[in-house]
């Protein structure tokens, strides 16, 4: 069964509906999605519904958008269901995301820029989910005239004079949550983590020792090393592997179903009760 458990909708900061995204995996030759929209469970009907449209497999998820310190180190929750716990963390999440809007449009300002919230209202698809920084990145790249992966890194990075790191949750805080609601919580993309090799190792140990299920050891721009590290490492300390292509539209770095990944039968069946 081939499967990319890593993909973001129009219900967060990807382009494409969730029915793009099941006719795009169906005609890649996959049988199984999970789309991962960041901080937010939102659409899982309309998502539900287009898998079954394109006879896929669904697997509810979402990636929660954790920092230790000023280091982005994302979490993937799959299998979770909506109840208590998601509203008070949606409650907390969805107003730390607008202050930091806020907060970030404010530096543009102060910049020269002259954009404002409604700039970054009007770049989100589906106004119930909360702002992302691509949002933000989207809007002032109107006025820069630049691209927004361009904006992100010159201006909304940390360190960058538009950054905002407001009220982000920590890895552990994002591992509590998926666990209250009954999901599996994955490490995202070890690869990305910026962070000195030696630290971040360190890191997801930590992780995995904290309560962590799985590692996201397959993913689209890990080198090969990577992957071999992640894998070795997954099997050492008895966590569940997933893969994704972390797709928010096609690039050249970036496609539903890249790398091809096909879910063990271990993690098939941990998420056997979670499959739709």
């Amino acid at each position: 069964m081939r499967a990319d458990l890593h993909l973001h909708s129009t219900y967060s900061d990807g382009l494409y509906s969730p029915d793009e995204i099941c006719r795009q995996a169906k005609e890649n030759g996959l049988s199984l999605i999970s789309i991962t929209d960041h901080d937010t469970l939102a659409g899982l009907d309309v998502k539900r519904a287009a898998a079954k449209k394109y006879a896929l497999s669904y697997l509810s998820g979402w990636e929660i958008s954790a920092y230790a310190g000023t280091d982005k180190v994302h979490i993937l929750g799959y299998g979770c269901t909506l109840g208590k716990a998601y509203e008070e963390f949606m409650e907390k999440r969805t107003a730390a995301a607008e202050a930091r809007a806020r907060e970030s449009v404010a530096k543009f300002r102060q910049l020269g820029i002259p954009m404002s919230l409604t700039d970054v209202e009007n770049m989100r698809k589906d106004s119930s989910t909360p702002f992302h920084t691509m949002h933000v990145a989207r809007a002032a790249a109107l006025y820069l005239g630049i691209t927004a992966g361009e904006v992100y890194v010159n201006y909304l990075a940390v360190g960058k004079p538009a950054n905002s790191n407001i009220g982000r949750p920590t890895p552990e805080e994002a591992i509590d949550c998926i666990h209250a609601l009954g999901g599996i919580a994955s490490i995202a993309h070890p690869g990305r983590i910026i962070m000195p090799t030696e630290a971040r190792n360190e890191l997801i140990e930590r992780l995995a020792d904290y309560g962590a299920d799985g590692i996201e050891a397959l993913y689209s721009t890990h080198t090969d090393e990577e992957t071999a590290y992640f894998l070795s490492f997954a099997e050492r300390r008895g966590l569940l592997v997933t893969g994704g292509s972390d797709t928010h539209y096609k690039d050249e770095r970036h496609e539903i179903g890249i790398p091809q990944f096909y879910p063990s039968e271990r993690l098939l069946s941990a998420l056997s009760e979670k499959l739709e």
